[in-house]
C-alpha cells in the first residue's frame, strides 16, 4: 500500500511534469493565433493530474481503472488532433498532441513511484520541445553520409558487440572476440570523430582534437591508426603528428586521475615525473605548426564513409597481433626486475600498470611504485614513437618522431633529475 504522503508526493513529480511542458507550450505560442492548440499549462496541469492518478491506481491493483483514466485523456488529445486537421491541414503538426500523449505516461510512471526516471525523461522532454530551433537546424547540417555512418556505428555496437563471446578462444592466442570487437569500434569513433571534427574546425585543427579525445582511451590506438592513414594520405603529415601529440599528452592526466582515484600518495609521488612531458606536449600542441590545407584534401576526405569499417577491421587485427606477440614476450621471459616488468607492461596497457602501481593494498613505497609507473609510461611512449617510425610516411614521421623523442627525453631526464 502506498501512504498518503508518498501518494501525494508521486502526484506532485507528475503534475510539475505536465506543467512543465504546459509552459513551454504556452512560452513558444502554440496556445494562441489562428492555429492554437487545445493544451496549455492548465490543461497539461490536468493531464499530469490524470497519469498520476492512473499510476496510483494501478500501483493499488486497480488496472482497470487506470486504464480507463488513460485511455479517455489519450482520445482527448487523438481527437484534438483530429479537430485541428480538418481546420488547417497544410500547418498542423502533432508535437503538442504527442507531448500530451508523453505527458500521460510519464505522469503515469511517477504515480507508480518511478519518480527519478520520470522526473529525468520529463525534464529531456521539456528541453527538446524548448530547442526545436537548434534540432532543426542540426539535422539540416547533417548529410547522408553522417546519417548512415551514425545508423551503423550504432548497429556495430549495440547489435553485434553483445552478441560476441567474450572469450578468451582459440587456445594460446586467447583471443577475446568482444574486445577485439571493441578496439575495431574505437577505430571507427575516432575516424567519425575526426570526419565531424574536420568539418566543424577544419582538417589543421581536428586531427588535434580527435587525437585529444582518442587518447582518454587509448593513446596507442590513436598512434597505430594515424600512422597508417599517413601511408594513405601524406598531405595530412602535420595535422595527423599534431593529433598523436595531443594523444600522447592527454595520458598524463588519465594516469594521474586513476592514480589519484586510486591511491593519492602515488599520484603525488609521480607528478615530477609526468608534469614536464605534459607540460612540453601541450606546448606542442598549442604551437601554430605550418602546413598546408588544400581544399582538394576536404573534398577528397567528404567522398569516404566517416567510420572506415575495413580499415577499422584491418587495423583492430595488427593491433591483436602486436598485443599478442608482446604479451607472449611477456610471459615467456618476464622480468626479475620491478622496473622492467614495469617497462614491459607499460608496453601493452598502461592503464594496467597504472592500477597495479596505485594499488592501496600494495606492499610498495609510493616513490617506488611512482618511479615504476613513470618508466612503464615512458616505454609505451617508445612504443608509439617504433609504431610512427615503421608505420607513417614522409612529414608524418619527421614531425611525430621529433615530438615523441621530446617527450621521451623529458620523461627519462625527469627520472634521471628527480
Amino acid at each position: 500500500m502506498v501512504s498518503e504522503l508518498e501518494g501525494a508526493t508521486r502526484l506532485a513529480i507528475a503534475a510539475l511534469i505536465g506543467v512543465g511542458v504546459g509552459v513551454e507550450r504556452e512560452w513558444s505560442g502554440h496556445t494562441s493565433g489562428p492555429d492554437a492548440r487545445f493544451a496549455g499549462i492548465r490543461t497539461f496541469l490536468l493531464l499530469g493530474f490524470t497519469g498520476g492518478c492512473a499510476g496510483l491506481l494501478a500501483a493499488q491493483g486497480l488496472g482497470s481503472v487506470a486504464l480507463a483514466l488513460v485511455l479517455g485523456a489519450s482520445a482527448l488529445s487523438v481527437g484534438a488532433y483530429v479537430v485541428a486537421t480538418q481546420r488547417n491541414a497544410a500547418s498542423v503538426d502533432a508535437t503538442t498532441e504527442a507531448a500530451a500523449l508523453t505527458v500521460l505516461a510519464l505522469a503515469a510512471l511517477a504515480g507508480m513511484g518511478w519518480l527519478i526516471v520520470a522526473g529525468g525523461a520529463g525534464s529531456v522532454v521539456v528541453l527538446a520541445l524548448s530547442e526545436k530551433t537548434r534540432l532543426h537546424a542540426f539535422v539540416r547540417r547533417v548529410s547522408e553520409t553522417e546519417l548512415h555512418a551514425a545508423l551503423q556505428f550504432a548497429v556495430l555496437a549495440v547489435v553485434i558487440l553483445p552478441l560476441l563471446p567474450a572469450g578468451p578462444i582459440w587456445g594460446p592466442l586467447e583471443i577475446r572476440p568482444r574486445a577485439l570487437w571493441t578496439v575495431v569500434l574505437l577505430f571507427s569513433a575516432l575516424d567519425f570523430a575526426g570526419y565531424i571534427a574536420r568539418r566543424t574546425v577544419g582538417v589543421g585543427r581536428g586531427y588535434g582534437i580527435t587525437g585529444a579525445l582518442g587518447g582518454l582511451i587509448s593513446s596507442t590506438a590513436v598512434t597505430f591508426n594515424f600512422s597508417r592513414q599517413s601511408a594513405v594520405d601524406g598531405a595530412l603529415g602535420i595535422p595527423l603528428a599534431r593529433g598523436v601529440i595531443a594523444a600522447c599528452t592527454v595520458l598524463v592526466p588519465r594516469v594521474l586521475v586513476v592514480s589519484a582515484l586510486l591511491n593519492p600518495s602515488v599520484a603525488l609521488a609521480v607528478m615530477p615525473f609526468l608534469i614536464p612531458p605534459f607540460v612540453l606536449g601541450m606546448a606542442i600542441v598549442l604551437f601554430p605548426w605550418r602546413h598546408n590545407e588544400t581544399p582538394t584534401t576536404r573534398i577528397a576526405e567528404s567522398d569516404k564513409s566517416p567510420l572506415r569499417l575495413g580499415n577499422a577491421l584491418r587495423m583492430a587485427l595488427a593491433f591483436q597481433v602486436a598485443i599478442t606477440v608482446m604479451s607472449f614476450v611477456q610471459s615467456r621471459f618476464g622480468a626479475t626486475e620491478l622496473y622492467g616488468s614495469a617497462a614491459l607492461l607499460g608496453l601493452t596497457d598502461v592503464d594496467a600498470l597504472t592500477v597495479s602501481m596505485s594499488d592501496p593494498k600494495s606492499l610498495l613505497a609510493a616513490s617506488v611504485a611512482a618511479r615504476a609507473l613513470a618508466i612503464g609510461v615512458l616505454a609505451n611512449t617508445c612504443l608509439k614513437l617504433t609504431l610512427a617510425v615503421i608505420l607513417g610516411r614522409t612529414t608524418y614521421r619527421r614531425a611525430t618522431a621529433a615530438g615523441l623523442v621530446a617527450l621521451a627525453a623529458t620523461s627519462a631526464a625527469a627520472l634521471a633529475f628527480f
